[in-house]
């Protein structure tokens, strides 16, 4: 995490994944950030791979935050089969419980 200061909270902190990186034992390693997508003027990850990483944190803000994109419709149950079954596990618990 990158903070400003010392004393300044984690929430206040941008986090930083690096690809290929497994962040907890057992777990799937970070997605690749290409093929990148191009959104006006800006590049950015795509969609899924963002739900990958979302889906190996797994922390509340990262629930809260695929939680949001079911209630919007950019995730659903067809999703499942994009990943292998830990984070299928993971996705199918928010998908049949989405208010957690």
């Amino acid at each position: 995490m990158f903070v400003e200061h010392p004393d300044v909270s984690a929430r206040d902190a941008i986090h930083v994944l690096f690809v290929g990186k497994v962040e907890r034992k057992g777990e799937e390693p970070n997605p690749d950030i290409e093929p990148w997508v191009r959104s006006d003027d800006l590049r950015t990850i795509s969609l899924e791979a963002l739900v990958r990483m979302k889906l190996n944190a797994f922390r509340d803000i990262d629930r809260v935050h695929l939680r949001d994109m079911i209630s919007v419709g950019l995730i659903d149950e067809s999703w499942l089969e994009k990943y292998p079954l830990t984070l299928r596990l993971r996705l199918s618990e928010l998908l049949n419980d989405p208010d957690g």
